[in-house]
């Protein structure tokens, strides 16, 4: 039985013992790839290409440093920042605040963002939830001497006590626009029991952003939609459960969210300025209550913007993983193509939205793959190539391939 204060097992990382046999998988370990069939001609058939299968320890993320580099910076769990250069892991951290970081269940350092003008600048900032109180912290750090290494001296932006240990989001990403964008859940339990994600005097629940070249210790950007009163300046967007991965589409600037649902349906969010997506009147596009869902009819749905689509919990599905617009050049078929995951089945799946009016009923998105992975966040690097980072240690490649015969 669930009590209202349990910790809420469908997330990101409290799954472990959760993880389904998949069937119709072609799984090897070293030199080879999980191959599947797309199902329809207009889907694209996609492979996963090994880049690390071994070393990780419990990897969340994956990001690049713009700086001409090639070099992939990806986040350990319990507070480390690990280097691949050239393809091969690095075996000294990058960063290494482990010693500062709360970590375990939906804890850890959860997200990692350089700055656009990082090359020259080396500035970077992180989202971890602190020892011994699990608060969250975003802050910033630096580059050292060498480009291999980061200091260990922070400098704090922001601190916010978490009332539960679950739904801490923890993404942050620069826009097009240069502000950071901050992910953060609703302050966890199941059910939003304290409905932080409609209060616009607080943070849990939303997407903020901030101007950390002005101010003390950050600006407020003059087009935030609370900016003049009514609720948080920082806001950005709200009505979010835990938008544990989110991404700017690099061709067009789009905020593509992914929301983490309760206990039935996940969601896709193009997130704008000042919109509420919902939670937690809603869960996905249907009217939310503890015990039951209801068409989205039956509730008052006034100022709330729905999601682009939606997929529900069944076969083995129960965590959203966000992704990226495929914007590289090796796979032209993908491009285009929304690729993102669930943490629990190991699928991926690709979505690619018609063009005008998407004000209609959520899609479903199309199963592009099956790997067994505890798909624990998706990455980008320099040239818009796409990654898919396994909870268990692995990094993968996205690649195109030939569809296999029935």
């Amino acid at each position: 039985m669930r009590h209202e204060h349990d910790l809420d097992p469908y997330s990101p990382l409290l799954i472990h013992i959760m993880v389904p046999v998949i069937g119709l998988i072609c799984f090897a370990i070293g030199g080879s790839s999980f191959v599947v069939s797309s199902a329809h001609s207009a889907e694209p058939a996609i492979q996963l290409v090994p880049l690390v299968t071994t070393g990780l320890r419990e990897p969340l993320y994956l990001a690049h440093a713009a700086d001409g580099s090639g070099r992939l910076f990806i986040v350990e769990q319990e507070g480390r920042v690990r280097i691949v250069d050239h393809g091969v892991l690095q075996a000294k951290p990058f960063l290494d605040i482990s010693d500062r970081v709360l970590s375990g269940g939906e804890r850890g350092l959860l997200g990692l963002a350089f700055h656009p003008d990082y090359s020259r600048n080396g500035r970077l900032f992180v989202n971890y939830t602190r020892k011994p109180d699990g608060a969250t912290v975003v802050a910033e750090y630096h580059r050292g001497e060498s480009p291999a290494q980061a200091l260990s001296n922070e400098r704090l932006l922001m601190l916010v006590v978490q009332p539960y240990a679950n739904h801490n989001g923890g993404m942050v990403a620069f826009g097009p626009d240069r502000y950071l964008y901050i992910g953060f859940g609703d302050g966890g339990s199941a059910g939003d029991p304290q409905n932080r994600g409609q209060n616009r005097t607080g943070l849990l629940g939303k997407i903020l952003r901030i101007d950390v070249d002005r101010g003390d210790p950050y600006g407020i950007p003059g087009d935030n939609p609370f900016v003049s009163g009514e609720g948080r300046p920082e806001i950005f967007a709200l009505g979010l459960r835990n938008p544990w991965r989110f991404s700017f589409d690099r061709e067009t600037g789009t905020l593509w969210v992914a929301d983490v649902g309760q206990d039935k349906w996940e969601e896709i969010d193009l997130v704008h300025r000042g919109k509420n997506y919902g939670w937690r009147i809603m869960e996905g596009a249907h009217c939310y209550s503890p015990k039951f869902s209801l068409p989205k009819f039956w509730c008052d749905t006034t100022g709330l913007t729905f999601p682009v689509a939606e997929y529900g919990h069944r076969r083995g599905r129960c965590s959203v993983t966000g992704g990226y617009v495929y914007r590289g050049t090796k796979n032209p078929t993908l491009r285009g193509w929304y690729l993102f995951g669930d943490y629990c089945s190991g699928e991926i799946f690709g979505l690619k939205l018609p063009a005008g009016d998407l004000s209609g009923d959520a899609q479903e998105p199309q199963v592009l793959l099956k790997t067994g992975l505890r798909i624990s966040s998706f990455g980008e690097d320099e040239e818009g190539e796409l990654y898919a980072v396994g909870h268990g240690g692995t990094v993968h490649r996205i690649a195109t391939a030939v569809p296999a015969p029935p």
